[in-house]
């Protein structure tokens, strides 16, 4: 395909250099948004009188006829091209003629592919909202379902105090949320349209951009030039946000993991996403959880490169700048695939709550409930802490729990306990006991979960 700006050029581009420099292979992905952002271009250009009217109609139906023939598979991508941009470009003017090449007055390719690439970035924020919102959902559902499953909470990965499945549950409901309103703030920045600012300077056609902007479906208009060219803080904010996103699915993803095994065993994957061992036949693997694990570092890697390829950059547009696209659409793709995929296997996984509660009655995670009832019964906080500790190392020694540990030997350690001992360390006591706002009690999570669902609602309308 010749090069649209060959006339200052006396010898034809090297075919290494002509394919280290081509974006097609990438960029062909925005071409929807590329001729949307074309028509309103071609629009506005015949609504001010900038080119005739009649030009301006037979641009649009040209790129409609260019998009609904690629829709269809019905045109092939030209792997020659040097962008997205050429490419229809010399499509439109291959079946247009000379009309065609009126399309770029009045823009550049490096306002254009802003466009490009914000338009894009938009959809695919508003589809992982989506999707995300989704996950929420199944969290929350699953969390209804186990408001009194005992499950020890811990810290340091050591056993510590008593709360349910559905308290740990909203944990990441609570994170998945603030993801999807960080994802709508995200939005309001990309929100700006920057067709009109041209190479870096706009230009000296009576443009409309406020047209251009309304027509798809922008705020408004960027406010500079310079800026609208050479911006990628959205593509940084938006990487950002999915890398934290998938933080949160690899925080949720080890857990996971750590309750597939024997050693826990609180929970058992649907075969469906499982997979087996070449030489063990016992083994069932969550390798789903492990690529999600792995994968998060290859999107924090995409949002590093982002940051490492803006941070030198002189005002305006420079080539460097082609190479935002390859790692933000890796980061889309990869938060996709593995919140698409985790959903799915969190509505079909079996909860083992016997095993749950097991192991938090071995725990001795209702320590602290015990030292509390002493406190209530008017000791110090710390002679209770000791006490409590006594009884423990006792446990231990008989292999006891502390609701299995006869009566008589909490009163050789402190003549305080009576029978109602054993009501204030139930484990289920014990959660309900802590009822304040964020508390695991029944009462607090179900309203959390209510809490969940309109805050959901009200991010979703944002």
């Amino acid at each position: 395909m010749a090069k649209m700006w060959a006339g200052r050029f006396k010898k034809e581009v090297d075919e290494k250099v002509n394919d280290f420099n081509s974006s097609i292979s990438f960029d062909a992905r925005m071409y929807r948004q590329d001729i949307q952002g074309s028509i309103a271009h071609a629009t506005m250009l015949g609504a001010t009188g900038i080119i005739a009217t009649s030009e301006a109609d037979s641009l649009v139906k040209g790129l409609k006829g260019i998009l609904a023939d690629l829709d269809a598979g019905q045109l092939e991508f030209d792997p020659t091209a040097e962008d997205i941009h050429m490419f229809v470009e010399a499509e439109l003017t291959k079946r247009l003629g000379d009309t065609g090449k009126r399309l770029h007055t009045a823009r550049s390719r490096n306002d254009q592919v802003a466009l490009d690439f914000k338009m894009y970035l938009k959809d695919e924020a508003a589809e992982i909202k989506s999707i995300t919102a989704e996950l929420v959902r199944t969290l929350y559902t699953l969390a209804e379902q186990h408001l009194d499953t005992i499950l020890p909470g811990y810290t340091h990965l050591q056993r510590a105090q008593p709360v349910t499945f559905a308290h740990h549950l909203m944990a990441y409901v609570q994170m998945f949320l603030r993801d999807i309103d960080r994802l709508n703030d995200c939005c309001k920045r990309l929100d700006l349209m920057p067709l009109g600012s041209c190479a870096l300077a706009a230009t000296t056609y009576p443009i409309d951009r406020q047209m251009v902007s309304d027509l798809l479906g922008f705020s408004a208009p960027t406010q500079n030039s310079l800026d609208g060219v050479s911006d990628r803080d959205y593509a940084i904010e938006l990487t950002s946000v999915l890398a934290t996103l998938m933080m949160h699915l690899s925080r949720l993803s080890e857990e996971i993991i750590q309750w597939c095994s024997w050693e826990f065993k609180f929970i058992e994957l649907d075969d469906a996403y499982a997979t087996g061992s070449s030489i063990m036949p016992q083994k069932k693997n969550p390798d789903i959880t492990e690529l999600v694990r792995g994968k998060t570092g290859r999107v924090v890697g995409d949002l590093v490169t982002l940051l490492s390829m803006m941070k030198g950059l002189p005002l305006a547009y420079n080539k460097d700048m082609q190479e935002d696209k390859e790692a933000t659409f890796d980061a889309i793709d990869t938060a996709k695939l593995c919140i698409t995929t985790m959903t799915p296997m969190l509505q079909t996984m079996r909860v083992l709550k016997d095993n749950m509660r097991k192991a938090a009655a071995k725990g001795f995670i209702n320590a602290t409930d015990c030292a509390d009832y002493l406190v209530k019964k008017g000791l110090p906080f710390r002679d209770a802490y000791k006490i409590t500790g006594e009884l423990v190392a006792i446990c231990i020694d008989q292999d006891k729990t502390l609701e299995t540990l006869e009566l008589a030997t909490y009163k050789q350690v402190c003549e305080t306990f009576e029978e109602d001992i054993y009501e204030a360390i139930d484990l289920l006591t014990c959660v309900n006991g802590r009822d304040t706002l964020g508390g695991p009690s029944a009462k607090s999570v179900t309203a959390q979960i209510a809490a969940a669902k309109q805050q959901l609602n009200t991010l979703m309308e944002g």
